[in-house]
């Protein structure tokens, strides 16, 4: 009988402390989630773009340079780019260099925050920005793109005397008046503004192009366009800086003069010069 009494206080006393156990560790359990919350509602967390690699400043980032990864909020909202900032990264410039894995932080690109300031911004001490009416076939079938380089190509109309000496006619005249001119802007997108859309190269419809230029090229611009110029682009490889000296003059006479010369050079620069 004794040993019954023993047996039944025994397992009372186990279950007792099974009970004691699971309430001890369920207290514990909620007071770590509480732990938890308190630290996520002190340092919450976001997705921030790094860098997937090893990259050199002056690099201009594409998508196989961005990556993301998740850090503390604290300290970083509004310093470092995230997920819904990835198309305004895209296409920038980096100031400095950086190791794979380190976040990307605004300070790092060219011109900052889009709202740190406006076209100004970007444009280069003793440069101008001007924008003039270039959309359609003239920009490159709307191709042309901010941060792109291209030429500037003019065609003026002037009235000339006939060959009889008396009757005026309107001769047109084509040159090339700029060469390798950085565009800041299409219509009102540029580099921080830009929305990339499914294809990554859309750019919208414009009829204004702006372009980075020295005061007396701004000049030339306006005069071409005052006097009913009809202005082009040329659209260049970005790393290309080659500059063709001494390009002529072009109307009908150079035409055709010079055509059959123009076709021998490209088929013989086409064929590896043989």
């Amino acid at each position: 009988m004794q040993q019954k009494i023993v047996l039944i206080v025994s397992i009372v006393v186990g279950l007792l402390a099974a009970f004691l156990t699971r309430t001890y560790l369920a207290a514990k359990d909620a007071e770590v989630q509480q732990l938890k919350a308190d630290f996520l509602k002190r340092h919450d967390t976001l997705e921030a773009l790094c860098f997937k690699r090893d990259v050199p400043s002056g690099t201009v980032l594409t998508k196989e340079d961005i990556g993301k990864i998740t850090v503390p909020k604290s300290g970083l909202r509004g310093q470092a780019l995230t997920l819904e900032n990835y198309y305004d990264a895209l296409n920038r410039k980096i100031l400095n260099g950086h190791a794979k894995g380190d976040i990307l932080f605004w300070a790092d690109l060219e011109g900052g925050h889009p709202s740190s300031g406006g076209l100004a911004a970007d444009i280069r001490k003793k440069m101008r920005a001007v924008s003039i009416n270039c959309s359609g076939a003239a920009a490159v079938s709307g191709m042309v793109k901010p941060n792109d380089h291209v030429d500037v190509i003019a065609s003026f109309s002037f009235p000339k005397l006939a060959e009889d000496g008396r009757t005026t006619i309107q001769e047109i005249v084509t040159c090339t008046i700029l060469q390798n001119v950085l565009v800041l802007a299409t219509g009102r997108e540029t580099s921080k503004s830009s929305v990339v859309r499914g294809d990554l190269f859309g750019a919208g419809s414009y009829t204004m192009v702006t372009l980075e230029v020295t005061p007396r090229e701004a000049e030339m611009l306006v005069f071409a366009e005052q006097i009913k110029g009809r202005i082009a682009l040329s659209l260049r490889n970005r790393n290309d800086t080659y500059y063709e000296k001494e390009l002529p003059q072009v109307d009908f006479a150079k035409i055709r003069s010079e055509i059959e010369e123009l076709n021998r050079k490209r088929q013989s620069e086409v064929n590896g010069g043989r």
